[in-house]
């Protein structure tokens, strides 16, 4: 995502107005007003200023472009929520010859720069009455190099969220300092990678990582990054054929997404003071065409054992409609010593997910549940990866339900905008004192993939949260601007 990032406001943060629908309104204006403005600029012809080598070249392949993109098929959206991971996307997917390429390249020569800017506007006012609120600048900058005797690589990231607006009593957003809103800079990846193989690599110092419960979870100013070693590989999935894809990894520390240090993943699970833990991870996805198999376990000692599963699968029912299918089981334990609770205990969910696709549009149906007792699932090193899990709340306590359908349509008229609306319907929690809550979303976006804004996103996104025999609700909403230059 990339350009200069612009916050549009649809108020002053300073005037203390609380977000209601009429925010949601106003938020959805300026964004579809950004788009049109945008739109226009894109559209509109301008004179040739020289006649430079190229030009008519490049004026053809812009009147190409146009007519390629009125006549392309709009694509398919997809139900994953913003910072949640699925199977499928927790190893990466390079191609043998994608591999190769890697060994040739000489290190210098073919050191690749990263960056993105970023602003962020959020405001929520809870269910128990508290609100948080903050406005942030900031982004990343980061190199990875080529390989070095087509063995070694080194990569580096930094990040930085710096305050615009947070006020002292409305600390909780996550998009700065937690106790402070103060801005901060943190280095988060610093890292070599071994190729071991075409096929195999490795990599040892801080890290992000992406898995659907150890990941990056990057919906605020700054993701998680990780410090460990992780090995991951591919075996086929060339050209279309079934592929098996694998890793392992021992991870030692988090930097959550608005710190700026490193602390053991068992500090970050909740663990007392003083407990230091590691995570061991390893697991594996196999793809044939659209099915998909895999499952993922994570071993913390005298912490937590967590093993996620998940199955997909789609149907073509006539040329333009396809019905897509998943499931997914996830089990976790205390272990040892049960350091994480002072007792045992024992939870686990079910997850099922029906759409139906055609073209631009995606109809999505989806279950949750929750085992009884009092102890809910458990997500301290990423988003929560449930199917209900949603833009406020998670729907994994013990013994909830989850039921939620959502639309989403991508817009063929106005390239680049897309948007969805959902609702979660949550059963009866098992522990006491907590209620059965309804969860209502909306999103809209639009991303400039082409002209001079290429790079540039806008996000706006509202959800309200009610509960049974309260009279009070959530109500947050953001709004998010992303620029990735596109010359680096």
């Amino acid at each position: 995502m990339k350009g200069r990032r612009v916050v549009y406001e649809c108020r002053n943060p300073r005037d203390g107005v609380e977000v209601t629908s009429k925010a949601l309104i106003c938020a959805v204006v300026v964004v579809l007003s950004c788009v049109g403005m945008a739109a226009h600029a894109q559209q509109t012809p301008t004179e040739p200023t020289s006649a430079t080598p190229g030009s008519n070249s490049l004026t053809a392949q812009a009147q190409a472009e146009s007519a390629t993109a009125s006549n392309e098929e709009v694509e398919t959206p997809t139900s994953t929520e913003q910072g949640r991971t699925t199977m499928q996307q927790s190893f990466e997917h390079l191609t043998r010859a994608q591999w190769a390429a890697e060994t040739r390249r000489e290190a210098f020569r073919d050191t690749t720069f990263y960056g993105e800017l970023r602003s962020f506007y959020y405001d929520s006012n809870n269910l128990n009455g508290s609100e948080n609120e903050a406005w942030a600048l900031g982004g990343s900058l980061g190199f990875k190099t080529g390989y070095f005797r087509d063995l070694f690589a080194y990569g580096a990231t930094v990040y930085t969220s710096q305050q615009l607006y947070g006020p002292l009593d409305k600390t909780g957003s996550e998009l700065l300092a937690p106790t402070t809103q103060h801005g901060y800079t943190a280095l988060g990846e610093l890292y070599t990678e071994i190729l071991l193989t075409k096929n195999l690599k490795a990599d040892v110092g801080l890290r992000g990582l992406d898995t659907p419960y150890l990941g990056l979870n990057d919906s605020r100013m700054t993701p998680n990054t990780f410090e460990g070693a992780t090995v991951i590989g591919s075996l086929g999935g060339t050209d279309g054929a079934p592929g098996l894809h694998f890793g392992a990894a021992w991870v030692d520390k988090i930097k959550e997404r608005d710190a700026v240090e490193f602390v053991s993943m068992a500090a970050a699970a909740g663990a007392p003071a003083g407990v230091a833990r590691g995570v061991s991870v390893a697991g594996a996805n196999y793809t044939s065409g659209d099915f998909s198999l895999g499952g993922i376990d994570y071993y913390s000692s005298d912490i937590i054992n967590i093993a996620f599963f998940e199955l997909k699968d789609a149907f073509a029912l006539t040329k333009r409609l396809r019905l897509q299918m998943a499931v997914q089981y996830t089990n976790q334990n205390s272990v040892g010593s049960n350091l994480l609770m002072g007792h045992e205990f024992s939870v686990n969910q079910f997850g099922l997910k029906a759409e139906l696709a055609f073209a631009g549009a995606l109809l999505t149906a989806a279950y949750t549940g929750t085992s009884n007792g009092s102890t809910a699932i458990q997500s301290p090193w990423s988003g929560a990866p449930g199917y209900t899990s949603v833009q406020i709340e998670n729907y994994d306590r013990g013994g909830e339900i989850g039921r939620m359908l959502r639309a989403a349509y991508n817009i063929k008229y106005v390239k680049g905008l897309s948007t969805y609306v959902l609702y979660v319907h949550g059963g009866q929690p098992d522990a006491k004192n907590q209620y059965a809550q309804d969860e209502y979303d909306a999103n809209v976006q639009w991303k400039a993939s082409t002209g001079k804004l290429k790079g540039l996103t806008l996000l706006a996104r509202y959800g309200e949260v009610s509960q049974t025999g309260s009279p009070h609700r959530t109500e947050q909403l953001r709004l998010i601007v992303y620029y990735d230059p596109p010359w680096l």
